[in-house]
């Protein structure tokens, strides 16, 4: 009997414990958990992302968000789409389906452009990102000056225009000023933001085309 309960002992002190049985054994795989300590978020509904005014088009959208482990993670997708930076872009989550509104296309649709400022030999228009300058005289030069961004114009004429100077806060075209110079007059255009443009020449004037 005593031989027994020794032997028996032996077997017993042999067996392999686990050191605490809430831990995974050796050679099984651990899993994610999540705490019970849940901090709570408001629902995404509606937020918005302003660009700066030399964006131009949207490459990709990156979303970076936190999975129930807590490990975080990024999802994104790519466009290729132009954007107008004055107005900006939302995110949001909504089961609402976007109405569907019918559209035709108008051909050879007349633009109104509004008048912005007028001076004795040149008066100036604009309809969104084009400027129009009706004028008899020759532009003999035009650049771009950055801080602010302005497009200076030069008008071939000997004349003694007095300094002229006019505000369009709402509008792309914010600023015009005109000074008189030897042999020409300089007409100065602020913008406002940052854009490059391009002039061509019409039978009545010049017209400017920002992009």
């Amino acid at each position: 009997m005593i031989k027994f309960l020794f032997v028996s002992s032996l077997l017993l002190f042999s067996l392999e414990a686990r050191e605490n049985p809430f831990f995974p054994s050796k050679g099984e795989k651990d899993i994610s958990y999540t705490s019970n300590n849940v901090k709570k978020f408001p629902p995404l509904k509606r937020s918005s992302i302003t660009l700066p005014s030399t964006a131009r088009i949207i490459k990709k959208v990156t979303i970076e968000y936190e999975n129930l482990d807590a490990s975080t993670q990024s999802k994104s997708i790519s466009l290729d789409n132009s954007v107008d930076w004055h107005l900006p872009i939302f995110i949001s989550q909504s089961y609402e389906q976007p109405a569907v509104v019918a559209s035709k296309k108008i051909k050879n649709k007349k633009i109104k452009y509004k008048k912005i400022a007028s001076i004795k030999y040149a008066t100036l228009f604009s309809f969104n990102k084009t400027l129009k300058i009706l004028t008899k005289d020759k532009v003999i030069r035009n650049f771009l000056l950055p801080v602010p961004h302005r497009i200076v114009i030069d008008f071939k004429r000997d004349t003694s225009l007095k300094s002229y100077s006019k505000e369009n806060k709402k509008g792309i075209f914010c600023k015009i000023r005109v000074g008189n110079h030897e042999g020409y007059y300089r007409v100065v255009i602020e913008l406002d933001g940052k854009y490059r443009y391009k002039m061509s020449k019409v039978s009545d004037g010049y017209i400017f085309n920002l992009r």
